[in-house]
């Protein structure tokens, strides 16, 4: 048997190589979290979601307090559970996915499209409030 010498700077790099999240998703009664790419540029913030197999009807989706939650379901036909699976990694059932927004949005201004089975949406970014600076005296 060889000996590996412990690296562990390798080991820390393989840590953040594997697919995490920072925020973990945790599945509630039943429920599962589908994937989600979340990018922006100077106008927009962009949410991409894949839901095969799922209807545009059967999708709600809410921005709150810069909190874009998307929830649904999809039909689990009763065969299905008659079949003898060697393998079962396509969820059914409802799902949810909640995102904190990297930055403020127009909630109203929300747009999403479906396509191909991939959401698309757009939430448009609102102004920055400036910062004010605030001088406070302190009493002696």
């Amino acid at each position: 048997m060889a000996i590996t010498p412990w690296e562990p700077l390798r080991d820390i790099d393989k840590f953040f190589d594997e697919d995490w999240d920072f925020m973990p998703v945790i599945p509630f009664r039943g429920k599962h979290s589908p994937q989600v790419d979340v990018f922006q540029d100077k106008k927009n913030v962009y949410v991409e979601m894949p839901l095969a197999g799922v209807k545009p009807e059967d999708v709600e989706i809410s921005v709150e307090d810069d909190v874009l939650t998307v929830s649904g379901k999809t039909e689990e036909k009763k065969e299905e559970k008659q079949k003898d699976y060697i393998r079962k990694e396509i969820r059914k059932g409802v799902f949810e996915r909640t995102v904190v927004l990297p930055s403020k949005v127009k909630e109203n201004k929300a747009d999403a499209e479906f396509k191909n089975g991939m959401l698309k949406i757009v939430l448009p970014r609102a102004a920055e409030a400036k910062k004010k600076k605030l001088k406070v005296k302190i009493r002696k």
